[in-house]
């Protein structure tokens, strides 16, 4: 059953609204990603730094980072986050595998520091039957050796909140938490909280009472300091299903409710907020990223 909508009272917007964007494809091009956020109406943006299928990259060549550059600032869209590959697991029991995930998740936040980008978003990693304890140690040990490696460089390791499919991490707040506080610079880390993720895990924020519980939690857990960004997607599946499966904003269980009192809150409103809804047109041509953008827009005074 799809998440109720409460009927409110209208209240005035927040004095400062949240920057809503999109993530794009960086086909042809990173720099063409601003264009197409452009023509969506985004504010901010997330790409890919790479082909994220593959685990190797060649080096960006001057051109590309002047293009990068010289777009983001005829561009306006502010900040960019980036989403390192899917193939990482910071967290496996493989040591070849884990190793290969190391060296490709720092070559990726080296991609990000050299195009300005401030945080690349992973998914924690999967445990593959070693234990959630011992997979939070590995993704903190692993982060460790990334930061000392990394050096000086602004940009932050972002870990993802996740829906917890299979044997990933990350679908507690407590395994965040854990995994930031074992990092030796845990100033470094940040987190991307993913709204389908957490109601797949299980948290709830819909009404006032839940969205305060969940909130609350988070903070003391985490701590609102570490949020880099939100990733705004509603959920196909009910809560606590644990399956993640995107879907437009309003269209699934998270609910308006939900996305409304999160766009509404003053103390969210300067973290970037970004679509990973699916791509395409509706059935009167209408592009789904700008589409799902209006409804965010349009909760900001309801």
């Amino acid at each position: 059953m799809m998440a109720k909508t409460e009927k409110k009272k209208s209240k005035p917007a927040p004095t400062t609204a949240p920057r809503f964007g999109a993530h794009m494809s960086i086909a042809g091009g990173m720099h063409n990603a601003f264009d197409i956020a452009v023509a969506a109406g985004c504010d901010c943006l997330q790409v890919f730094v790479k082909n994220q299928r593959q685990w190797n990259a060649r080096a960006l060549n001057d051109d590309e980072l002047a293009t990068w550059h010289a777009t983001a600032t005829r561009t306006k869209i502010t900040p960019v986050v980036a989403h390192a590959t899917y193939l990482i697991n910071l967290a496996s029991p493989d040591d070849a595998n884990r190793r290969k995930s190391i060296d490709a998740y720092l070559v990726e936040l080296q991609r990000c520091e050299q195009l300005g980008i401030e945080s690349l978003v992973v998914h924690p990693g999967a445990h593959m039957g070693a234990g959630e304890t011992i997979a939070c140690r590995r993704v903190a040990e692993a982060l460790n050796e990334i930061l000392d490696r990394l050096g000086s460089a602004r940009v932050r390791p972002t870990l993802e909140i996740t829906a917890g499919q299979g044997s990933c991490i990350g679908h507690r707040f407590e395994h965040l938490g854990d995994i930031i506080g074992a990092v030796k610079s845990p100033d470094r880390i940040a987190v991307c909280f993913d709204t389908c993720h957490a109601l797949a895990a299980g948290y709830q924020f819909d009404t006032d009472e839940t969205y305060a519980e969940t909130f609350t939690a988070f903070d003391r857990t985490i701590g609102f300091k570490k949020l880099a960004c939100f990733h705004l997607n509603d959920s196909q599946k009910p809560l606590g299903s644990r399956v993640d499966r995107h879907t437009h904003i309003g269209e699934g269980h998270v609910g308006q409710d939900a996305f409304r009192r999160i766009v509404t809150d003053p103390r969210l409103a300067t973290v970037p907020m970004i679509l990973e809804t699916p791509k395409g047109e509706d059935s009167r041509g209408r592009d789904f990223d700008r589409l799902n953008l209006e409804r965010l827009r349009k909760m900001l005074g309801a």
